[in-house]
């Protein structure tokens, strides 16, 4: 839409179209961003120099992420990966989905506004989703059980129509410039990352909600179960000609620059 002119200035979560944008997609993977904060800065100051390549025909202003996502669910705990088999889980974005799907689950594709009328339904009976949104969006009413868990991220991006920024004026297009920086990812979304991780303490004091933890051993369960999401990755960079193993290594070293490793 922002590359047709449909509209002038959009806001995406590349993650809702599984390959069209393999090197973003990195930023999805689980159990590689550990703080919200440095992660915002991290993944957009390394995805800029990428973003002119990825996603031609649109102008660029910023990337960010959401406080780590885990699983709500209706049904039944989800303590290790084995949980997954069988369930029917609304994923966050494609490699969530393709994590899903490796671990024998069935992904049920839902909108965030969506997510309650499916698991009221019971076409769904898990979400990976932050925490202070089940809540906001009415997930709280159709879920029990919650993992306290840092799992994985979205990432989201505003875009802009490059027509429309250059039929504005010098000054006008200083503004934009202006707010589209590393800076003003981490002015937009630090405070949505701060909410959405309160939302935690709120689903702890709701009656009929249990939020447990799970031991070092399941976690490593998940890491180990999440490997393959890792190659899948390279694999897509690779196939559309990029260097997977150099655009890992910047992002870590990205990730380290601003403390924000897992």
């Amino acid at each position: 839409m922002a590359r047709d002119g449909i509209a002038d200035l959009t806001y995406v979560n590349p993650g809702y179209q599984p390959g069209r944008f393999p090197i973003i997609a990195a930023g999805e993977l689980p159990f590689l961003i550990g703080d919200v904060h440095g992660g915002i800065r991290a993944i957009d100051s390394w995805y800029r120099k990428y973003a002119a390549s990825e996603m031609k025909g649109v102008k660029y202003c910023f990337s960010f992420i959401l406080d780590p996502l885990t699983w709500h669910s209706k049904t039944k705990k989800i303590v290790v990966p084995a949980d997954i088999k069988g369930m029917k889980i609304r994923p966050s974005q494609s490699t969530v989905a393709a994590w899903v799907t490796s671990l024998g689950g069935t992904n049920v594709q839902a909108s965030a506004t969506e997510v309650r009328d499916v698991m009221e339904k019971g076409v769904a009976e898990a979400v990976n989703f932050p925490w202070a949104s089940i809540p906001l969006l009415g997930v709280d009413k159709v879920t029990k059980y919650h993992m306290e868990a840092p799992l994985n991220t979205v990432m989201f991006q505003w875009l802009m129509n490059p027509k429309t920024y250059a039929a504005m004026s010098p000054a006008q297009q200083k503004v934009i410039d202006d707010h589209c920086t590393t800076e003003w990812a981490a002015r937009f979304a630090d405070p949505w990352a701060d909410w959405e991780h309160a939302g935690l303490e709120k689903i702890k004091a709701m009656p009929g909600h249990e939020v447990y933890k799970i031991t070092d051993e399941q976690l490593a369960d998940w890491r180990k179960s999440a490997e393959p999401l890792h190659k899948k990755w390279a694999d897509a960079v690779r196939g559309a000609g990029g260097d997977a193993d150099a655009i890992m290594n910047e992002l870590k070293s990205s990730l380290a620059q601003y403390n924000a490793s897992y």
